[in-house]
């Protein structure tokens, strides 16, 4: 008996999921980069902004 097929499927799946895992980081690290220079943006076009009391509103 043979166990090939069943091995070179388990080692697919797993470089898929391992493929996957490492994208979707890289996604999510981008959308919350992208996020934060949008925050940024907002915030240094905010106007009325106060340097001396950067917390009141």
């Amino acid at each position: 008996m043979s166990y090939q097929n069943y091995v070179i499927a388990a080692y697919a799946v797993f470089a898929i999921v391992l493929g996957w895992d490492f994208v979707s980081t890289r996604l999510q690290i981008r959308r919350e980069l992208r996020g934060a220079r949008l925050r940024a943006a907002r915030e240094a076009a905010r106007p009325g902004k106060d340097a001396a009391n950067p917390l009141t509103r």
